[in-house]
């Protein structure tokens, strides 16, 4: 265990002092991790379920993702895309057969793989659809999260995102979330200068918003009929999250198209980040076929880190492990325990009124107002009690473990959720 010369009190007053105050976390201070665990600078351990956002689905300090790291920090590190360099192509080849698609453009930030989605989808509508330049509209859904850029948030439709960050980038159009109907009226009407339908297969940010079984299926259909692109971003619920290597995959777990296509349906672009590197580096890529994917020449679209040789060893570490310790499958079996103990503590309390989600993305909805300071004093007890999760949109709490948890971890953990919601 290292030591650190400061407290947590010292280290959060540097934070407020010093930084930017665009954050408001829980007081607590890490400064070690290790599988599902991480312990704060006194010492104190905790079992870790926000996994940073669904990025460190592999565990904190994977060994065979932190070796991959340091051997090529000992190499290379970045030559930018003025040359080619070692790592690049061999990563290219490995993740678009692991995912099934022909070309990837390789970034470094989740919310830069929505803003690449968003130029390539625009491009293909000029220069493929023959959408008139200048006119191309993308769908959206209410209450989305993709990133916080100028044109993302744009399309947001959180005030504390949006809010006196104009003028806003034009050529969205939101429906509501798993409104298939609200789609279908869209593309009938403007279909002919619609380029894409972008979309999260479960909302994570709002609150783990699982669509119907039908929806995303139905949805790739209208957009096949409209000539639109599909656009899954799987930042957040991909790479084996939800119980299936993508969310789109429904209950398939085999990397990829498969023989199961019955439960896979392939976007017309794909966008990962997050535990595409098993939050060891920031890695994120933007997956299409050719014939979307030729509109983007030299010049074009780019990114001086985006598929630095350090990130294509880390990335290639992060998902032979999700394959070889069959993390897809381990969610898949501790999502539904969680579920079915927290629709046994719901049965003894009236604090909780539900519990959704999908594998080892989970939420349950606190029985009080968005405004409201439950469930952050919830989870404040949480912590406390040796568990760190965290508030969403007020009375929301989303518990998204590391994918390598075992079903005795996942019992001790509901046993403290049990405790401090009974105890509250």
């Amino acid at each position: 265990m290292k030591t650190t010369t400061y407290l947590s009190s010292t280290l959060i007053e540097l934070e407020d002092n010093y930084g930017a105050h665009n954050y408001h976390p829980l007081p607590v201070v890490l400064s070690k991790g290790d599988g599902v665990y991480v312990w704060d600078v006194e010492g104190k351990q905790y079992y870790d379920f926000l996994s940073a956002y669904s990025a460190v689905n592999q565990g904190h300090c994977h060994p065979r993702i932190i070796n991959a790291l340091i051997e090529q920090a000992g190499e290379l590190t970045l030559t930018s895309r003025a040359f080619y360099n070692d790592q690049l192509g061999a990563y290219e080849k490995f993740v678009t057969e692991y995912f099934g698609f022909e070309k990837v453009l390789p970034m470094n930030t989740g919310a830069e793989g929505v803003e690449t989605a968003i130029k390539i989808c625009r491009k293909w509508g000029y220069e493929k659809k023959g959408i008139p330049n200048g006119e191309a509209k993308i769908i959206i859904c209410g209450q989305n999260f993709h990133g916080r850029t100028t044109t993302i948030i744009s399309f947001s439709s959180d005030p504390d995102a949006k809010g006196h960050f104009g003028p806003y980038t034009p050529g969205f159009h939101s429906i509501p979330y798993n409104d298939l109907e609200a789609l279908k009226a869209v593309l009938q009407k403007e279909g002919d200068r619609v380029a894409g339908f972008l979309f999260e297969p479960i909302q994570g940010e709002a609150g783990v918003f699982v669509p119907d079984e039908d929806f995303i299926r139905a949805a790739a259909t209208l957009c096949q009929q409209h000539q639109v692109l599909f656009i899954a971003d799987e930042i957040q619920t991909g790479i084996a999250r939800t119980g299936s290597l993508l969310a789109v995959c429904g209950n398939c777990t085999c990397q990829g198209p498969c023989e199961r296509q019955a439960t896979y349906t392939k976007p017309d672009i794909l966008i990962l980040g997050k535990a595409l590197s098993g939050g060891v580096y920031p890695v994120s890529a933007v997956l299409a076929d050719n014939h979307i994917m030729e509109v983007i020449r030299p010049g074009q679209h780019g990114s001086t880190f985006g598929g630095n040789p350090l990130a294509c060893a880390v990335a290639v570490a992060a998902l032979n492990v999700v394959k070889d310790e069959k993390l897809a499958q381990n969610a898949r079996h501790l999502g539904e325990l969680f579920r079915m103990r927290m629709n046994r503590l719901i049965e003894k309390t009236n604090l909780i009124q539900l519990v959704r989600g999908k594998g080892l993305l989970n939420a349950i909805v606190i029985n009080d107002t968005p405004q409201s300071k439950t469930a952050w004093n919830i989870c404040m007890q949480l912590a406390e009690n040796g568990l760190l999760a965290k508030p969403t949109h007020g009375n929301i709490i989303r518990f998204a473990p590391p994918l390598v948890m075992t079903e005795e971890q996942m019992h001790e953990c509901c046993d403290i959720i049990e405790r401090t919601i009974l105890n509250y």
